[in-house]
């Protein structure tokens, strides 16, 4: 029952809200949607329909503090990776271990080609898988023995049967390697005369690995 004339209805604006004055009690759970916050917020609104970039970021907990973390911290990749070889044909001598001058590479993502070896980057020391083959054309009657040598030794061989016509060796095999320790191939046969062994990525190639 009012005296006199009824108050005129009140209409709240935002100033009439002090700070502090809505509590979280007075939010009902389901009262705030994805549309009503600011679009840099992180949530699971979008799909992400790729792999994700290095930059892209996760959410984690740091012994109970939540932080924002890059994917390239976690990420598991088999690098470096590289495949090289020898461009054109190269002279065998007789009796003697011949480094393969390996002077190109098809894949080196640590650009560790040079000096026609293969170098371990700084800080990509690890467990390798490597491999190393060639082939030779024509009739060759001799002993014919591939090496990959790691720092100047041997780490793993083969020997092909004499008397192959167009063959090849191939070995392969896993090993630890350090920043700075080199890779080379060589091949060694004793028909008495020199020989050659064909150039390109199809006829002799060292590749390799990391593992993750």
């Amino acid at each position: 029952m009012y005296i006199g004339s009824k108050p005129a209805d009140k209409v709240l604006t935002a100033s009439d809200i002090t700070d502090g004055i809505v509590s979280t009690a007075k939010i009902a759970d389901t009262a705030i949607t994805n549309a009503k916050l600011n679009a840099d917020i992180i949530s699971a609104d979008t799909a992400l329909g790729a792999a994700p970039a290095d930059t892209d970021e996760l959410l984690v907990s740091d012994a109970g503090v939540l932080k924002r973390m890059d994917y390239s911290y976690i990420k598991a990749a088999n690098t470096p990776n590289f495949w090289i070889y020898k461009s054109a044909n190269q002279s065998i001598a007789t009796a003697t271990a011949t480094a393969i001058a390996f002077d190109t590479a098809v894949i080196d993502t640590a650009t560790g080609l040079g000096s026609n070896k293969w170098t371990v980057p700084s800080g990509q020391g690890g467990t390798y898988f490597l491999s190393f083959k060639y082939i030779w054309s024509g009739t060759w009657d001799a002993r014919i023995i591939a090496y990959l040598k790691k720092n100047g030794s041997s780490i793993f061989g083969m020997q092909a049967d004499k008397e192959r016509v167009d063959g090849g060796v191939h070995v392969n095999g896993i090993v630890a390697l350090s920043a700075a320790d080199y890779l080379e191939g060589f091949v060694y046969q004793d028909s008495g005369s020199s020989r050659d062994i064909v150039g390109g990525s199809l006829w002799n190639a060292l590749s390799g690995f990391k593992l993750i």
